[in-house]
């Protein structure tokens, strides 16, 4: 295991009716003039938005609305998000949605105190010095964004779409009640249920050696997914098993199961390109991604792969053969996904495979590589993308 620091700050509230008391956790972390940050559909159709001024106007917390964030969010609302932080001195953004509206909104706090272009941070490694606190009512179990320091953001001129990571934007507090996803269609349970088991994968993936106790938990984390996901998509207002999806998205991405190890990511900066060019699900794109680079990959550490295989998938170990245990748990994968609704490949999610060279292009890795796991020039990436871009069942 690997030397590492972990903080994760986030007070979580978890249980029903606990978005009633949100005003109460804003003002006891501070906020007094709020940027009230959310969608435009079911959060306001469902009364949410209206319990949650309810609650803010009891605390005595002033604040300026901002609807309308899109899925794979964009710049242009950011920078509107900004321009309302300055003007009305605005001291704590909070986001009612799932991880695009979260995602958002750390973006305009990273801006907001910012003199620059907030754009300056995303996909440049340059380092976020200061931002707004952010406190999220969390409506999709998926992107894990309640908990994590993570924003990805969608540039539309270019359909660029770049990710910046920072502790000072993971959220003060996050309000979490799974009967807020009961009214979810399967599609984006399912969506969210992919992005979930993809930020675990992501991190079970490594190099590192001697990590029992974080494989454990990944592995914890995707048993539980394999188990509650179908239950819930087939009743929709099974609570106890939404409460078990909502509380594995915010354990696989507050990297509680990724310390001391080295983790890979790649998955995440592929699919990121089809979600900007296609404007699709993020997890339906992961869908389509994540088998195909694990083919493209398993031979790198063989024996982990085989392990996934057994302890995840439930399959028997080929001793003679590994690579046959490995492909077979690759395999079930994919079927799960299928069974689930999701696309398994670039017909299915609406993608072309003569896009592929613009992809790669857009990754914008030229002469260089990504990945932590098995490191991928631009060919390696044409190559996953043509197996994406073909799969069968």
């Amino acid at each position: 295991m690997e030397n590492f620091q972990f903080y994760s700050p986030t007070e979580f509230v978890f249980g029903i009716d606990t978005e009633c008391e949100t005003g109460r956790y804003v003002k006891k972390h501070g906020g007094t003039k709020l940027l009230l940050h959310y969608g435009s559909g079911s959060a306001v159709k469902s009364g949410l938005i209206e319990r949650i001024k309810d609650s803010l106007h009891k605390n005595n917390i002033s604040y300026t609305e901002l609807p309308g964030v899109q899925p794979n969010p964009r710049d242009t609302l950011v920078y509107k998000g900004i321009e309302i932080c300055k003007k009305e001195n605005i001291d704590f953004i909070l986001a009612v949605g799932g991880g695009s509206v979260i995602d958002s909104a750390k973006a305009i706090a990273i801006g907001a105190l910012y003199d620059g272009d907030f754009w300056d941070f995303y996909g440049t490694g340059k380092v976020v010095e200061k931002a707004l606190p952010v406190g999220t009512v969390l409506t999709i179990a998926a992107a894990g964004s309640e908990g994590s320091g993570d924003t990805v953001i969608t540039k539309e001129n270019g359909s660029l779409k770049r990710s910046v990571g920072s502790d000072l934007l993971r959220p003060k507090f996050s309000v979490l009640n799974p009967m807020l996803t009961c009214t979810l269609p399967s599609y984006q349970t399912a969506c969210g249920a992919t992005d979930i088991m993809a930020h675990v994968f992501e991190r079970y993936f490594t190099n590192t050696s001697e990590v029992e106790i974080t494989d454990r938990l990944c592995e914890a984390v995707l048993l539980t997914m394999i188990k509650e996901t179908p239950r819930v998509i087939k009743n929709p207002d099974n609570y106890d098993a939404r409460s078990n999806i909502m509380w594995a998205g915010t354990v696989a991405h507050n990297n509680i199961i990724g310390v001391g190890r080295c983790q890979d990511w790649s998955s995440h900066c592929i699919e990121h390109e089809l979600s900007a060019l296609y404007d699709c699900a993020h997890g339906a794109g992961l869908a389509v991604i994540m088998p195909a680079w694990m083919e493209f990959v398993y031979k790198h550490n063989l024996l982990r792969f085989a392990q996934a295989a057994v302890r995840i998938w439930g399959c028997q170990m080929n001793f003679e053969n590994p690579a046959e245990t490995a492909l077979e748990g690759i395999c079930r994968f994919r079927h799960f996904l299928h069974d689930i609704g999701m696309p398994i490949n670039f017909s299915e999610l609406g993608a072309k495979a003569e896009d592929i060279p613009k992809l790669v292009e857009k990754l914008g890795i030229g002469n260089g590589r990504i990945g932590g796991f098995e490191s991928l020039s631009a060919e390696d990436i044409t190559e996953i993308y043509k197996i994406a871009a073909q799969a069968e069942l």
